[in-house]
């Protein structure tokens, strides 16, 4: 009987490898993703290797993005100002250069706030766009509380002695206390407890003026001065009005009443007050 030659049913050593291969997981992955990702990532960079192209395909992109930034919907069209003074509204529009209508994508707001508290008479501004195409600027001012004379002229300040802006002339703001000196607008605090403790000599007072950056002199009409310590000037400037309400003392003829040294206050008289006094004492010397 002859023997039958069947075929042996072992795979051979490459197709076992390959079978092998197969059965790993990351091979699997590579032919199924990298491969065909690798083929798009080729063929894209031939495309994109012609710099016409490139140059066609960004120009398309600009377009269809300024297509969409440009509809209707994202247009400003007005600006509104709301908390400020018509002459700070005034300095807003001027310094905001906007040319509407503008698509609310060119719109940097944060520099847009940063310019606008960049005002003297701005304190804080908040900045968004609201429907309708409005740009919303929400201002809020800062109250001056001082007028402060430099060598340049005349300044307005607030509370912290932040400027607020010029001013023109004295008699715009008679309603607000007069500071000068240097340094005056660091002490813009002390100023105004000065001022509400010479609450008795309201009429009087022509104002404040800070010495050596140190202190304080209380000016009054008649050319008087109070002269303040360096410390408690407040509590100094209480017992001068206290003395003046005792005794009438500012009614008299001084120049000054030094409080500097607190333990030797001091007055000086004006001088036809001291030529009368010597009058005085000459009579009474030829008397006796």
């Amino acid at each position: 009987m002859q023997p039958v030659n069947r075929p042996d049913p072992a795979p051979s050593r490459l197709r076992y490898r390959m079978q092998r291969l197969m059965l790993t997981p990351l091979f699997r992955v590579v032919l199924r993703v990298g491969l065909p990702m690798a083929a798009v990532l080729g063929a894209g960079g031939i495309y994109l290797a012609d710099q016409e192209r490139r140059e066609a395909i960004i120009t398309t992109i600009q377009d269809y993005r300024r297509s969409f930034e440009e509809r209707p919907e994202f247009m400003v069209k007005l600006l509104a100002i709301d908390g400020a003074s018509n002459s700070v509204s005034e300095d807003i529009r001027d310094i905001l250069p906007l040319d509407f209508p503008v698509s609310s994508f060119d719109l940097d707001l944060d520099a847009m706030r940063a310019t606008v508290t960049g005002l003297d008479a701005v304190q804080s501004a908040s900045l968004r766009v609201r429907q309708g195409g409005v740009l919303q600027v929400d201002v809020t001012e800062r109250v001056p509380v001082m007028v402060w004379r430099t060598q340049d002229g005349l300044e307005l300040l607030d509370a912290d002695g932040v400027l607020v802006g010029p001013l023109l002339a004295r008699d715009k703001r008679p309603d607000l206390p007069l500071i000068a000196g240097a340094g005056a607008d660091r002490n813009v605090a002390e100023a105004l407890e000065l001022v509400a403790a010479a609450g008795p000599l309201t009429t009087r007072l022509r104002g404040l003026v800070r010495v050596g950056e140190r202190r304080w002199d209380v000016v009054l009409n008649r050319n008087q001065r109070i002269l303040l310590p360096e410390t408690d000037a407040v509590q100094a400037l209480e017992r001068v009005i206290a003395m003046h309400q005792a005794v009438d003392m500012l009614s008299r003829d001084l120049v000054t009443v030094d409080l500097r040294l607190s333990n030797r206050p001091t007055v000086r008289m004006t001088s036809v007050a001291v030529e009368e006094l010597w009058r005085m004492k000459s009579l009474e010397f030829g008397e006796e």
